[in-house]
């Protein structure tokens, strides 16, 4: 038997504004909250598997950063393109307050009020990507094309170079 997923406030937006996209339930560990985590329980690749961050800077406020799941976003990439000196990640604890969303559950779609949104530039390299559905759990897979849309994210270089 097939469990039902229920559709997140994610899934209804993109309902609404009629983009194409499927909910890809994953299992949840509590200790590995980690987008490698979600990639291995989706058998997908990390680099299609993007993480949402949401960051304070000292001019702008509050932006967000969808980043490759195994990368960390670069604080100095992410002040420059948002237009801020310097800027940092929020406190867990303001998360759900500011966005309406949970630690592991954040997605760039359907926060409490639209922030500026970046996503980072290898996202145009793939037909489809992953980002949280706005729960743990759930993730939505969804055109690059059709989520920048949605999000009204700019694209950009955020990510910090690894030396292999």
């Amino acid at each position: 038997m097939k469990e039902k997923i229920n559709k997140t406030n994610v899934a209804r937006l993109l309902d609404k504004a009629k983009i194409v996209y499927r909910l890809v339930p994953y299992e949840v560990d509590e200790n590995d909250l980690s987008a490698v985590h979600v990639a291995e329980q989706l058998g997908e690749d990390i680099e299609q598997v993007f993480k949402t961050l949401v960051l304070h800077g000292d001019k702008s406020g509050h932006f967000v950063c969808v980043v490759p799941g195994d990368h960390e976003v670069d604080l100095k990439k992410a002040a420059k393109v948002s237009g801020n000196k310097k800027c940092e990640m929020i406190p867990v604890k303001e998360l759900l307050p500011l966005t309406g969303y949970i630690r592991g559950g954040c997605s760039p779609i359907g926060m409490k009020k639209h922030f500026p949104t970046y996503i980072h530039q290898t996202v145009t390299g793939f037909d489809k990507i992953y980002v949280s559905a706005g729960q743990r759990g759930l993730q939505i897979q969804i055109a690059p094309s059709d989520l920048i849309r949605e999000a009204q994210a700019i694209v950009a270089d955020l990510i910090a170079i690894t030396e292999e």
